[in-house]
């Protein structure tokens, strides 16, 4: 298994033999609206072309519709044929832009020899619900590969805690920058929360994403890295891959 973050939620993830495209954010920098009143975003450019991203991809697999999951770019960028997965409601919206082969995964799918199962999320707390909506995680699963549990757009929560013990993941992916909606109401995990799924999944790889890339982050690399070592968790169970960095497994 081999992992590649390309920027914020988007990865390319090689699994079981078949190449997984998430969350499909392929703006320039600067192009978009500051979601945070700091910068436009996205805060940095892509590392590759946006090209190199879609390549080979043969499942897209799209967590939520927030424009820094599935933005405009993307949308007009990907093939109206490629296959594409996503959570329950959003397969209306999508198959809207002209996409062709949209599939909600009520519960598990399988690709080849790979189950693929969808998990719940809470992308916030409280009236901040409101806003957000519904997301989603995925775990993946295969003979000769490690579980993979791709935890998604969602704060440290009864559901996160429930997948880590339905599947005992050898790898658990978050998006940890702690990222504030309204009126400062978090909305993805910071970094207590992200050092709080290594404590609970102590057999666990953690991989942290989705940072350094959106204007209204307040969790940083840097910031996880120190915060990690002051808690006890080691470098190498919670890896923080920067952008463009692949992860073999």
């Amino acid at each position: 298994m081999q992992l590649r973050l390309i920027r914020s939620a988007t990865l390319r993830i090689r699994y079981a033999g078949q190449m997984y495209l998430t969350d499909p954010f392929l703006a320039a920098k600067h192009t978009l609206p500051s979601y945070g009143g700091v910068s436009p975003n996205p805060l940095v450019d892509l590392p590759i072309p946006p090209e190199e991203v879609l390549a080979g991809a043969d499942v897209i697999i799209i967590s939520h519709l927030h424009a820094d999951h599935f933005d405009t770019e993307a949308q007009r960028m990907l093939p109206q044929d490629a296959v594409i997965f996503c959570q329950p409601g959003d397969e209306g919206r999508i198959a809207a832009k002209g996409f062709l082969h949209v599939t909600p995964v009520r519960d598990t799918i399988q690709r080849g020899s790979t189950t693929i199962t969808r998990t719940a999320g809470q992308h916030g707390a409280g009236k901040v619900l409101d806003d957000m909506g519904s997301v989603s995680g995925f775990v993946f699963q295969a003979d000769g590969e490690p579980t993979v549990y791709w935890a998604g757009d969602t704060i440290w929560c009864d559901a996160v805690r429930e997948a880590i013990t339905r599947f005992s993941p050898d790898i658990i992916i978050t998006h940890s920058c702690g990222a504030v909606w309204g009126d400062g109401g978090l909305i993805v995990m910071d970094a207590t929360q992200t050092v709080a799924v290594c404590q609970a999944a102590p057999r666990s790889t953690v991989v942290a994403v989705h940072m350094d890339s959106v204007d209204h982050a307040r969790v940083s690399r840097a910031d996880l890295r120190a915060f990690a070592q002051a808690s006890g968790v080691p470098a190498e169970r919670l890896l923080i891959p920067e952008d463009g960095e692949t992860l073999t497994f």
